[in-house]
């Protein structure tokens, strides 16, 4: 009896640790205003409402082209999980595609 409960303590922990996969793969978006922006070195720096900069580096192969971007346009930058942090990079399994977006003024 005692190592039927073990595995079931094994087997609970292991479907809780699953359970928390998927949230580290979330979307992450933040919507503001382009505070500087450095399109051949692949650099973004993006004010949100709150006034808090997120800084952004675009990976060559990641098929954005930020040379239609100024600064002082509203954007969305989206990036498909936290990992590697603000780096946006090419498409992979888990990342359904990082994007640069104009975001409408309000």
């Amino acid at each position: 009896m005692p190592a039927r409960v073990v595995v079931c303590f094994l087997i609970a922990i292991f479907v809780l640790g699953m359970a928390s996969g998927p949230a580290a793969a979330e979307e992450r978006t933040v919507v503001g205003t382009i505070v500087r922006l450095d399109p051949a070195g692949g650099v973004l720096v993006v004010r949100d409402a709150a006034g808090a900069s997120w800084s952004y580096k675009v990976d060559a192969g990641a098929g954005i082209d930020l040379s239609g971007f100024r600064q002082g346009d509203r954007v969305k930058v989206s990036i498909g999980r936290a990992t590697p942090l603000n780096m946006i990079t090419p498409a992979d399994l888990l990342r359904k595609g990082d994007r640069v977006e104009k975001a409408p003024s309000y």
